[in-house]
């Protein structure tokens, strides 16, 4: 469990969370309603309890992927960031939501009868840094039109213009 304060929120920085308490069963789901919720090989949830999380900006919206389960994301980037059983005193956060991704270590695997064939390859597969210089204006076109939230969080956003 990590005992730290956590934030995070969603791409485009409609929404915005804080969550006070621990994290805690850092995992990565395979399962077949989790890959395509997330429109990957599987997503990264840690739960808290309910009561230590507070939406800070903005309000998701909710969809019901299964009777008793609901899925939170941003109405207006799409971002997927919660997960919640009905009844549950837990929500969990997806990992790749939170400001600080990279605190936060996955323990287990779940949903494991659904897991790409291919996954345990992907790791051996050859590496490079993101290249960006063959998109119009490169680097540079990127950070003058960037509209992704910084990892931190703000008083409003997106910023004005002067």
């Amino acid at each position: 469990m990590t005992r730290q304060a956590h934030s995070g929120g969603c791409q485009c920085g409609a929404i915005r969370y804080r969550i006070a308490g621990e994290l805690s069963y850092p995992h990565i789901c395979h399962c077949r309603m989790c890959q395509k919720a997330g429109g990957n090989y599987f997503m990264a949830f840690a739960g808290t309890r309910a009561e230590d999380m507070l939406v800070m900006r903005g309000e998701p919206k909710w969809f019901r992927s299964s009777e008793p389960c609901g899925r939170g994301f941003c109405g207006d980037c799409g971002t997927p960031l919660f997960f919640r059983t009905a009844g549950s005193p837990y929500i969990s956060v997806t990992i790749g939501s939170l400001d600080k991704p990279g605190a936060v270590t996955p323990v287990a695997q779940n949903g494991t009868e659904s897991r790409a064939s291919q996954f345990d390859a992907l790791f051996s597969l050859p590496e490079s840094p993101t290249d960006r210089s063959a998109l119009p204006g490169g680097d540079a076109g990127i950070l003058a039109s960037n509209r992704q939230h910084p990892d931190h969080d703000t008083t409003a956003w997106p910023p004005k213009k002067d």
